[in-house]
């Protein structure tokens, strides 16, 4: 496996709609990369409109494996109404709200990856219960509350395979770069026992399952 995508893969990253900067993107490919290596499923929670579903499925399609990615689809908090990341493009005008999945569905179309993904609509805590695979990368980028990411991790860190990476996005140790929720969730998998850091990339931290537990 390539530690770096495809001038085509990048070029389809950059165009879709989402939050997640290039060298983020960049480092987040890596340790897909790198997980792939376990030949098991690659997951992310919170799909938003796909941009790093691309990445994800581009090493699936190399590895001869599966991106799997879990969303409601009907936003985050901060992308509901009057927040600052709220895209009123991507409210559906019959029911009034949020619906990301038309975005999902052709940001994957136009990046000729939509057979390597395995897409996931409904609430990550419901899925994560009735999920029995190991994982070799889990990826949370979810919500952005204690609840909901402390939600996420508690669902798929357990999930993912001995040797297999964690990777957590949007980690501001000072609270005056962003939200406390996903830090505290990386402070927690290092206290656990089970994770070992690997690398830190901005806001992108990737951590290696090196024990058991979550």
């Amino acid at each position: 496996m390539a530690a770096a995508p495809a001038p085509k893969t990048l070029a389809a990253f950059e165009a879709a709609t989402g939050f997640m900067p290039l060298n983020e993107g960049l480092a987040l490919y890596a340790a897909a990369a790198e997980a792939a290596a376990l030949g098991l499923p690659l997951l992310e929670v919170g799909t938003y409109c796909g941009r790093s579903t691309i990445l994800l499925a581009d090493v699936a399609r190399e590895a001869g494996t599966t991106a799997v990615t879990v969303d409601h689809h009907r936003g985050s908090e901060e992308q509901q109404p009057g927040w600052e990341y709220h895209d009123p493009e991507l409210v559906d005008p019959e029911v009034g709200r949020m619906d990301t999945l038309p975005a999902f569905r052709r940001t994957l179309f136009h990046a000729g990856l939509e057979d390597y993904v395995v897409a996931l609509v409904g609430r990550s805590p419901q899925a994560a219960r009735i999920w029995n695979t190991p994982l070799g990368l889990v990826f949370i980028d979810g919500g952005h509350t204690d609840e909901h990411a402390g939600g996420d991790y508690e669902g798929w860190a357990p999930h993912v395979a001995d040797g297999g990476l964690l990777v957590i996005h949007d980690v501001f140790p000072d609270p005056a770069d962003g939200g406390q929720a996903p830090y505290r969730v990386y402070l927690r998998a290092l206290a656990s026992g089970a994770f070992t850091e690997v690398s830190v990339t901005d806001s992108l931290r990737v951590l290696r399952r090196t024990g058991p537990g979550s």
